[in-house]
């Protein structure tokens, strides 16, 4: 757990978000983690209506680096049928991503969102108790 800590936090650091209860709290940091993606990609949407393709692709990448180091730091071991069911997820985002940009695909990208929204929702709704410390 400690690796992990160490190398999200420094993940997290990079996406420019900053919080000191994060380093104690592994739920937090990936929930904040995934709370940076969504926003990142809402700002690579509007970039893309807005056809400021620098943008876009500022955000897309900022967005596609985070769910590349969620999908990195899984314990498939650890995590059993959960951890394997979220690199899937994971995967399947990090393809349809580039594709949007690609083809300027705001769809793909709110399709991407929503299953971050409902991940974290997902880790949000996980009692303190159950948390790993």
């Amino acid at each position: 757990m400690a690796h992990y800590m160490n190398s999200a936090m420094n993940q997290y650091r990079q996406t420019g978000i900053a919080a000191a209860t994060v380093e104690t709290d592994p739920v937090r940091l990936i929930e904040m983690l995934l709370g940076g993606a969504i926003d990142r990609l809402a700002c690579a949407r509007g970039a893309m209506l807005r056809r400021e393709r620098e943008a876009k692709h500022h955000y897309l990448g900022a967005a596609i680096s985070i769910i590349e180091h969620l999908r990195l730091v899984l314990d498939l071991k650890a995590g059993g049928e959960l951890a394997g069911n979220l690199a899937r997820l994971y995967d399947y985002m990090l393809g349809r991503l580039p594709a949007a940009n690609l083809a300027d695909d705001p769809a793909a990208v709110d399709e991407v969102i929503a299953l971050l929204r409902e991940i974290k929702s997902g880790w949000e709704a996980m009692p303190k108790s159950a948390r790993p410390h």
